[in-house]
């Protein structure tokens, strides 16, 4: 188990460095009027410099990537009830995303800057959980139809 941990990881470093990548090209399409904005202004001052920012940023999304991979394993915990794997989920990329979230300042800094960005963040993770769910559900109807028609016909 804690080799397969870690090879996530590793495979999802690169995962979250790309989909940060990603991101920025999107928001700055989005909001930076023609010009690309690797990170937030409040982490360039920060860190001192452009470079620094998006140097740390690189990192933090990475290790973002290789925490929520690394987590993944859960899923895969046969003896856990779906309630138990999804709250143990979003608890263990919570504890990462939050403070990455801050440092990163992908968030205001203020109470309500960091209740807004939770929620928003829970949100999204039950709207991605629930169209995972619910096609995970349409698969195993599908199975199972598949196989009540095998053995109707005699095949199993």
């Amino acid at each position: 188990m804690i080799k397969k941990i870690f090879l996530r990881a590793v495979s999802g470093f690169p995962l979250g460095l790309a989909i940060g990548y990603t991101i920025s090209i999107i928001t700055s399409l989005i909001w930076a009027n023609g010009y690309y904005s690797p990170c937030m202004p409040e982490l360039v001052l920060m860190m001192g410099s452009e470079i620094n920012a998006v140097l740390l940023q690189a990192l933090l999304c990475g290790l973002l990537g290789a925490g929520c991979a690394a987590g993944s394993v859960i899923w895969e915990v046969e003896t856990w009830g779906v309630a138990k794997q999804t709250g143990i989920y979003f608890l263990i990329i919570s504890v990462i995303m939050m403070p990455i979230a801050y440092i990163t300042h992908w968030m205001e800094h203020s109470l309500k800057g960091i209740l807004s960005y939770f929620g928003i963040f829970t949100f999204l993770f039950a709207l991605v959980w629930l169209i995972l769910y619910t096609r995970a559900k349409h698969n195993i109807k599908k199975i199972n139809k598949t196989l009540q028609r095998q053995r109707n016909s005699g095949i199993v």
